[in-house]
């Protein structure tokens, strides 16, 4: 039975010229996923080696998976983006990470590479590990973390004393983004699903709202996010006021529908770099976010894990993989 204690946390080996990952030769459900021993990459320019302490999954793995990531991608591929480790090796033109610098981020802009006992990282999209944080808490934060980051500040440029409609609070992100916006003294409101309620009682919340009642009866927001998706989406614009705000990390709102409704849309991919993980340190370091682990897994069962994201009744908070320590299966 695999539990945390089996976290790696002696000193890093001498680098094996060979790892395990998981990888995918072609697209499809998770049972195309198997863990090879393949050659441990070298850093090139830009890029660190990182010993992968544990590395995080989520939702755009499976796109990765099923080939609707939007990226083009080369077959094989190493599945993975969020990860947690130490440097051993760094690439020219880096100049802020050296050998032994414990990190957090992701990988790459084509998030791939993570799932493996070492992984290559673009210097640009790591920071120094909250040091507050396990291994496996931080592994679980960099994509989710952001993306709440960027949501709020940068798409919906929300202000203190304004409001927020969050259309998924209960997930990863939605977690993430009610106290952040909270703590900022932004009205923040969620919608829920009648299983969820219970959940939602432990966020700074101003209120829940009914997608299915009528807008009209509702309070009005300057922002809506949407971290869901499908028929759903539509009916948020109902609930923000003229001039507001539609920001979508999961699909494309309906543009139409938001110049009838003098709603601006706004659909975007994160975009996770060195300065927005350093403001989401911050925030773990004064207790506004708070980490959310729900299941710790070797990286043998990685095809576990993507079965258990389709899972509804799993356990809430992120699914995170354990690489087993360099030359302990890499031989």
């Amino acid at each position: 039975m695999w539990n945390a204690s089996m976290n790696p946390t002696s000193p890093p080996p001498s680098r094996s010229p060979t790892m395990l990952a998981a990888r995918v030769h072609v697209y499809g459900p998770p049972s195309v996923i198997q863990v090879d021993p393949i050659a441990t990459p070298q850093p090139g320019p830009g890029d660190v080696l990182v010993w992968v302490k544990a590395a995080g999954v989520g939702p755009w793995d499976a796109l990765v998976r099923t080939g609707r990531s939007g990226v083009p991608q080369a077959l094989p591929l190493t599945l993975g983006s969020d990860i947690c480790g130490e440097v051993v090796a760094v690439g020219e033109c880096v100049d802020r990470w050296n050998v032994r610098d414990t990190i957090y981020g992701v990988t790459n802009p084509s998030f791939v590479g993570g799932y493996a006992q070492y992984a290559l990282a673009r210097g640009s999209m790591i920071a120094s590990k909250p040091p507050q944080l396990s291994d496996v808490e931080a592994a679980s934060a960099p994509v989710i973390g952001v993306t709440a980051l960027q949501m709020l500040w940068t798409h919906a440029d929300l202000k203190p004393s304004q409001s927020v409609l969050i259309h998924g609070a209960a997930g990863n992100v939605g977690r993430y983004a009610v106290r952040m916006a909270a703590a900022e003294g932004v009205r923040v409101l969620a919608t829920a699903r009648p299983q969820d309620r219970a959940s939602l009682q432990a966020l700074p919340l101003a209120g829940v709202v009914d997608l299915d009642a009528p807008a009209s009866s509702a309070e009005t927001v300057d922002a809506a996010l949407d971290l869901v998706g499908g028929p759903s989406q539509s009916r948020l614009f109902g609930f923000i006021r003229a001039g507001g705000v539609l920001v979508s990390s999961v699909s494309i709102p309906d543009r139409a529908v938001a110049r009838e409704r003098n709603v601006r849309p706004d659909f975007f991919i994160v975009a996770v770099d060195t300065a927005s993980l350093d403001q989401l340190t911050e925030l773990f370091r004064t207790g506004v976010v708070q980490p959310a682990v729900g299941a710790i897994i070797p990286l043998s069962a990685a095809r576990q894990a993507h079965e258990m994201m389709a899972d509804a009744s799993r356990p809430p908070g992120k699914i995170v993989l354990l690489p087993p320590e360099p030359f302990a299966e890499a031989t």
